[in-house]
């Protein structure tokens, strides 16, 4: 259980900075614009330094990623219930009846059977055998 949540929570935190990683990228656009000296010459890692600073922090969190969540899969995987409740489950007995003298209520009676009604009644007009009814 301790161990479940301890990956768990570094699920979690590896998650939050993967995402802030991710944003923290320049996209392809944004090289054009360093080939013409804006902007990238200010950086904090310089002008080739962030995107390798970047790029492989974002694999290694990713690996991570990845990793811990192999390990939720097969740490639910193997989940097990508390033995109390599966001893309990099993000797549990069903409820015998309070008393054994108690009358049993006789079933309903079957409701009466309905005659089905002639072609008369339905308002067809009676056919001879074999005829097919319009």
């Amino acid at each position: 259980m301790i161990v479940e949540s301890l990956v768990l929570a570094v699920h979690v935190l590896v998650a939050v900075a993967l995402i802030g990683f991710v944003l923290l990228q320049h996209g392809k656009g944004a090289d054009m614009g360093a080939a013409f000296g804006s902007g990238s010459s200010g950086s904090l890692f310089g002008a080739a330094g962030s995107a390798n600073f970047l790029s492989r922090t974002t694999a290694i969190l990713a690996t991570v990623f990845f990793v811990s969540s192999l390990g939720l899969t097969y740490l639910a995987a193997n989940r097990t219930a508390p033995k109390d409740l599966m001893q309990q489950g099993a000797t549990q007995k069903a409820a015998e009846p309070a008393a054994k003298d108690a009358a049993i209520p006789p079933p309903a009676a079957a409701p009466a059977a309905v005659p089905s009604p002639t072609p008369a009644a339905a308002g067809a007009t009676p056919t001879k055998a074999g005829e097919v009814p319009k």
